[in-house]
């Protein structure tokens, strides 16, 4: 037999051997493989070693317009608000939303500090699209999702409290922001000042906002509300619980104006008046760059987490500080 008629029987063989192996494979029941266990999840670390503090203070920024062309003494342009971020990031910084801060549902790396973002209004300079269905990017919700994509470990996440008719109109905007992880706050049907109204008043502008929020986005659960210029009905009741034309409505907070960081969700807060930070150009009294300049000189008095979201850890010292509903998760060390 030639080379060449050799080096054809040894192919015809190997077609033939790999043939029977597939024909036995086909008859023979396969093994079970198992997948690997998981690992073990790795213990949070001792809350000694991060200083954990989840009995300290929480700011809440306020935001209200963010554009180019500032007109008050609350609004930023784009450049100064991803300012703002990255300093937020770099100081261990992680946001979490108003509902989240509340109800105590803080699950942080050790280490790290809630910030909650908030904005009233409901202005497009907030959320508005491109022709592409995306957030405009030098929109606060664009530069939130731009700033998150480049840092996977910063939560885009904030809380807009909006009023009807937000965001010029646009349907889509609500359904957007649900579906990324944002909160949508209550703020009145028209910005009332609530003062200015009675009972019944107060209770209907409340119940139509609660009503647009809910038919724009399904499945939307209303928990937390802003007063509008800071002012709060004559019956401060209202603004947490009421009904008008059948609809009830019962928020977990009510979120002021200022002006000052939010004391732990462990300890004693007023849910009928949790304090915010206004964030402006520099020009407000006691504003963001006041606060977070004043918590990392007193880093002591921040809210630090331990990693473990299923205990609150603090120093011993602050026991008393730690209110009855969260007794069975107190970690002093």
């Amino acid at each position: 037999m030639t080379g060449g008629s050799t080096a054809v029987s040894r192919l015809f063989g190997a077609v033939l051997l790999a043939m029977a192996v597939t024909a036995c494979a086909a008859q023979t029941p396969q093994a079970i493989v198992e997948p690997p266990a998981p690992a073990p999840s790795s213990s949070p670390p001792d809350p000694a070693g991060v200083a954990a503090n989840e009995l300290g203070v929480v700011p809440i920024l306020m935001y209200h317009q963010i554009t180019p062309d500032p007109a008050g003494e609350y609004d930023q342009t784009p450049a100064e608000f991803r300012d703002e971020l990255d300093r937020l990031y770099r100081e261990g910084y992680r946001p979490v939303t108003v509902a989240q801060y509340i109800s105590g549902e803080l699950d942080l790396p050790a280490g790290t500090h809630p910030v909650v973002l908030t904005f009233d209004d409901s202005t497009s300079s907030q959320l508005a699209f491109t022709a592409a269905g995306t957030p405009a990017p030098d929109s606060a919700a664009g530069i939130l999702a731009e700033f998150g994509a480049r840092h996977p470990d910063f939560r885009p996440v904030a809380t807009f409290y909006v009023n009807n008719e937000p965001f010029g109109g646009d349907p889509r905007a609500l359904p957007w922001l649900a579906a990324n992880g944002h909160e949508i706050g209550a703020h009145t049907a028209d910005h009332a000042n609530l003062a200015s109204l009675d009972g019944e008043g107060v209770q209907r502008q409340l119940v139509l906002n609660v009503r647009a929020i809910t038919a724009a986005a399904p499945g939307v659960t209303v928990r937390t509300m802003a007063l509008p210029l800071g002012i709060a009905p004559r019956d401060r009741d209202l603004a947490l619980a009421g009904s008008w034309d059948t609809t009830g409505y019962r928020f977990d907070a009510v979120v002021l104006v200022g002006a000052e960081p939010a004391p732990t969700p462990y300890g004693a807060v007023d849910p009928g008046g949790v304090p915010r930070i206004r964030s402006g150009r520099g020009t407000v009294p006691f504003d963001s760059a006041y606060w977070l300049d004043w918590l990392a000189a007193h880093p002591d008095q921040r809210y630090t987490a331990d990693g473990d979201p299923a205990r609150v850890s603090f120093p011993r010292r602050l026991a008393a500080e730690v209110d009855a509903r969260w007794a069975d998760r107190a970690n002093p060390y």
